[in-house]
């Protein structure tokens, strides 16, 4: 069986952040938080151009560089690029899902 064309995908994953973040120095935190999280994305919708959302870039600069929050409700899309030229045909937006408790949330099809 071939390799399948790509399609636009939008899903809700859960990331323990303070597990990707353990053993980091406090002032590398929330850097290396938004590197791990584009890295997760372009493995997870297998797209190379990864965007993050304003939303979800303060949520996690909210408490400085060095306290980012334990876990994040994420929901990454994968869209299409309009621009004819480009070498790329898709990229993931990474957003921010609000949640009140992270206990039993697992991946969703979102939309």
């Amino acid at each position: 069986m071939g390799k399948t064309e790509l399609q636009p995908a939008c899903r809700d994953y859960t990331l323990n952040v303070h597990k990707m973040l353990h053993g980091i120095q406090f002032k590398k935190r929330a850097p290396r938080c938004i590197r791990d999280i584009k890295r997760f994305a372009t493995k997870e919708m297998f797209t190379k151009v990864v965007k993050i959302d304003n939303e979800l870039n303060r949520y996690i600069w909210v408490n400085g560089i060095r306290n980012v929050p334990r876990k994040i409700r994420v929901r990454i899309t994968r869209k299409r690029i309009e621009d004819e030229e480009s070498e790329h045909k898709f990229y993931s937006l990474v957003q921010h899902v609000p949640v009140e408790d992270f206990s039993n949330l697992q991946t969703v099809k979102a939309q």
